[in-house]
């Protein structure tokens, strides 16, 4: 029997995020908490989705790109609306977005003409920082987690700092200290995406002289 592939338990769950993905949208202008809550929900099923594929043998190409695609999508989102809300910082959100979108998607392109299943699927004579960043997984979730956390983050306290705390007579917002707490994560996947931007192109421009010496020759 035909197995169907849109139909298998990861990419379920990557449907559910898509949803839980478009409501949050809905909400982030005005109401921040049912924006957070679904927006939050929808990145933690991001790591049920992959534990579901490998528990069931249901890894694909296809939940592979979902998966890609969704988290470029809704981290797109949330910066525009962050833009919004932080009009002096627009061009660094711009520019966050842009390295976002070209370092994945230029390592996809590079990682299947290197002859890879995913984007995820590193050779280990690749860069050192990203054959970490993609074999480890808990290296991987907290790069991940911390930085959506942190733009997550920035979006609550434009509308409250969140909870006070006080820790030895000093408070501060909830939502504030998990901002910086998770900055320098952000500033590290940061970093991350433009290692993955230039290797990426490295690996494409050598793809292309290995194929015009093929053709030379």
């Amino acid at each position: 029997m035909k197995e169907n592939v849109f139909l298998f338990i990861p990419n379920i769950i990557g449907y559910a995020r898509i949803v839980l993905a478009i409501l949050s949208f809905y909400f982030m202008p005005n109401n921040h908490i049912m924006a957070a809550s679904m927006y939050l929900v929808s990145g933690l099923l991001d790591a049920f989705d992959g534990h579901a594929a490998r528990y069931f043998n249901q890894s694909t190409m296809f939940g592979a790109m979902l998966d890609m695609l969704t988290d470029r999508c809704v981290t797109t989102a949330l910066l525009v609306m962050l833009s919004v809300f932080y009009p002096t910082y627009t061009f660094i959100f711009q520019m966050l977005i842009c390295l976002d979108i070209a370092s994945h998607w230029i390592h996809v392109q590079s990682s299947l003409l290197k002859g890879g299943a995913s984007h995820k699927k590193i050779d280990l004579s690749g860069n050192f920082f990203l054959r970490i960043y993609y074999h480890s997984r808990v290296v991987l979730f907290i790069m991940c987690a911390g930085n959506e956390l942190f733009f997550c983050m920035l979006y609550m306290v434009h509308f409250t700092p969140g909870p006070v705390l006080s820790v030895a007579g000093y408070s501060f917002g909830m939502w504030m200290a998990l901002a910086w707490l998770t900055l320098p994560i952000c500033v590290v996947k940061q970093i991350i995406s433009v290692i993955q931007l230039i290797v990426a192109c490295i690996n494409t421009a050598r793809a292309d002289e290995s194929e015009r010496e093929r053709i030379n020759k």
